[in-house]
């Protein structure tokens, strides 16, 4: 889980003010976070099926959001995945 400071750097980093959490870059921002954490948890707890499955909604959501960012505003949608070191 992410902390609640964190959640706010996140949102003054990748948001347009302090309270735009729900602008599609803080939103993945958020995602992310939470997805290389629980990557770290699986390293250690390999056979934890149950956290998996959240695991893999969260991925799945990001995905989408992302998918959605890359229709609405592609420069934002290449700034973002550069920040935040998704793709290659």
């Amino acid at each position: 889980m992410v902390s609640k400071a964190r959640k706010a750097e996140l949102v003054a980093q990748y948001g347009r003010n302090a309270k735009d959490t729900g602008y599609l870059p803080v939103q993945i921002a958020i995602l992310t976070e939470d997805i290389e954490s629980l990557k770290k948890h699986f390293q250690v707890n390999k056979k934890d099926l149950h956290s998996m499955r959240g695991f893999m909604a969260k991925v799945n959501h990001r995905k989408a959001l992302l998918s959605h960012l890359k229709d609405e505003n592609y420069d934002l949608y290449l700034a973002t995945i550069k920040a935040l070191n998704i793709r290659k």
